[in-house]
Formats: structure tokens, sequence, C-alpha cells
């Protein structure tokens, strides 16, 4: 019900490197377990990425596990996705999504979140 704020999306070359960061208002209760998932043109959408934030554990796909690290920081209620090495695969649309529990484990379906970001689009160009 209560948006998400996110920043970050753009263009880029092959090989390159974008951070997305995702923030919540100071009154949002369910910034528990807070994923970003990725949606191509004609996929259906899938997490990439999720992080506990009671905990700091993380979880990644294995598409994107050792290229992409999601992260948050300690004073604020913001999780950033820094992805590494990008190719043409990686263009889509980005959300990130949040929802309480007491954790965070995959697999991540997309309706069981109940807070949602406006998804900015990541092109990469070859």
């Amino acid at each position: 019900q209560v948006p998400l704020m996110e920043s970050g999306g753009g263009s880029v070359q092959a090989g390159g490197s974008l951070n997305l960061s995702c923030t919540a208002p100071t009154h949002l209760y369910m910034w528990i377990c807070v994923a970003w998932f990725l949606q191509a043109p004609v996929q259906e959408r899938e997490a990439v990425a999720s992080i506990y934030t009671g905990g700091g554990a993380t979880y990644y796909s294995d598409y994107v596990k050792g290229r992409f690290t999601i992260s948050q920081r300690n004073t604020q209620k913001t999780v950033s996705l820094q992805m590494n090495t990008l190719n043409t695969e990686d263009t889509a649309m980005y959300y990130c999504a949040s929802r309480f529990v007491q954790n965070c484990l995959p697999p991540q379906d997309e309706a069981d979140f109940n807070h949602w970001g406006q998804g900015p689009r990541v092109t990469i160009s070859s």
C-alpha cells in the first residue's frame, strides 16, 4: 500500500555498472524482507536478490550471484542493489518490494510482497 522510492535507473554500456536504491518512508513497518525483482520484456517477474533487514542475511539468484550485491544502510530504511559486469540480458525493469516476515528465504513470490517501487528501467547496450 505504501509506495517505495527508487532511484538509479538508466542506460549503461555492457560491462559497466549501475547502482539502484530503494527507500521506504519512516512509518513503514513492513521493512523486514526487501527484494529486487527483475522483469524483462515478455518475461515473468522474478526476484534476483533479497535481504533480511533484521539480521543482514542476503540471497541471490544464480543468474546474478557474483555480479550483483544487495545491501542496506545502517541508519536509514534504504536498500541498494549494486550491479556490476552488466550485459544486454540484464535489460529490464527493476522493482524493489518489501514484506513483513521473520525470515527472507527464497524463493520470493511477488504476491507475498505488500509495498513496491515504481520499477525504473535499466538498459544495457552492446
